[in-house]
């Protein structure tokens, strides 16, 4: 059976909270957005109780997870619930951006540096900003591309 039919049944159900969180409290939202599963990810935001921004236990977002694995069509969808904050950050200062450029999402990485609201520059605690990890990584397809969006110059850790 399809997972996305599996969903939809379990949601059918009046005593399954769409939003409970797991032992690590990642959210149904948070394991689909990490999985790409873009029609399990519209239904859940189909749902007003689910809330796209709740954290799991590092701090990370449904739209981190979808955005480190480069999941476009998910990270559009959850940008257009206008609650979802595109620049925030987990526990370690790693907003989705930040893993976008980590893994080498180009794509990810142009559809969050449309958002008015993503800091291109921001570092996570270790002082690594989007461009530094894209540097030391040798992305050089993200290196350009955040350099086009007049970033800063790259931290040397």
């Amino acid at each position: 059976m399809d997972i996305d039919k599996v969903v939809q049944i379990l949601l059918e159900q009046e005593a399954v909270n769409p939003d409970k969180p797991d032992n690590y409290r990642r959210t149904p939202l948070s394991y689909a957005a990490w999985h790409g599963r873009e029609e399990a990810v519209k239904i859940l935001l189909g749902r007003g109780e689910v809330d796209p921004n709740q954290p799991d236990d590092d701090g990370r977002i449904s739209l981190s997870y979808a955005a480190g694995e480069g999941y476009e069509g998910v990270v559009n969808m959850l940008l257009t619930r206008g609650e979802i904050n595109p620049d925030r950050s987990c526990e370690s200062g790693q907003t989705p951006l930040w893993f976008a450029s980590w893994y080498g999402n180009e794509g990810v990485m142009k559809i969050l540096l449309g958002q008015e609201e993503v800091n291109p520059d921001r570092p996570d605690i270790y002082g690594r900003t989007p461009l530094s990890t894209a540097t030391r990584s040798g992305r050089e397809m993200i290196v350009a591309l955040l350099e086009s969006h007049k970033v800063a110059t790259p931290a040397t850790i």
